[in-house]
C-alpha cells in the first residue's frame, strides 16, 4: 500500500502535506486528503462536499465528506486552522479522489493556527503499524 513518508496521517485516515511558505501565496498552508487505504476503502466516489472557504476548523472536527456508492464519510481536520482553498476539480471529477489521492485528489487546505498540533499526527511507519494492526 502507498503510503508516502512526505506526509503526515490521522488516525480517521487522512494525510496532511505542508507546503512550504510561497507555494500557495499564504505561509504555510496544509493540503489535505484521504489516504490509498481510506480511498481503496471508500471505492467508487461519487460525490464530494468540501468545506467553505474562509471556514475556522479544530483539529478533528468533520469539516467535508465524501460520499461512494457504498456510503457517506466524514473527512476530519488533521490540524485547527482556517481553510484556505479547496479542489475545485473534485465537483465536477469526484473520482480523482480514487485515481490520484495523493496528488490531484486533495481535498482542501488549511491556514494552521496552532503549528503545535502537527505533533499529534503520525508518520507514515506509525500509520502503516495502525493499518497493519487493523487488518490483522
Amino acid at each position: 500500500m502507498d503510503i508516502p513518508t512526505t506526509l503526515l496521517y490521522t488516525k480517521t485516515h487522512e494525510w496532511a502535506k505542508r507546503l512550504p511558505a510561497g507555494q500557495t501565496g499564504d505561509i504555510g498552508d496544509t493540503l489535505v486528503g484521504i489516504t490509498a487505504h481510506a480511498q481503496q476503502e471508500l471505492r467508487d466516489v461519487v460525490f464530494v462536499e468540501v468545506p467553505k472557504v474562509g471556514r475556522v476548523v479544530k483539529q478533528g472536527e468533520a469539516v467535508a465528506v465524501i460520499e461512494s456508492v457504498k456510503a457517506a464519510f466524514d473527512i476530519y481536520a488533521p490540524i485547527s486552522g482556517t481553510v484556505s482553498r479547496v479542489n475545485e476539480v473534485l465537483t465536477k471529477s469526484p473520482q480523482t479522489v480514487n485515481e490520484d489521492c495523493y496528488s490531484k485528489g486533495w481535498l482542501f487546505a488549511i491556514t494552521p493556527s496552532a503549528p503545535a498540533e502537527f505533533t499529534n499526527l503520525m508518520t507514515a511507519a506509525n500509520y502503516s503499524k495502525q493499518i497493519q494492526a487493523a487488518t490483522h
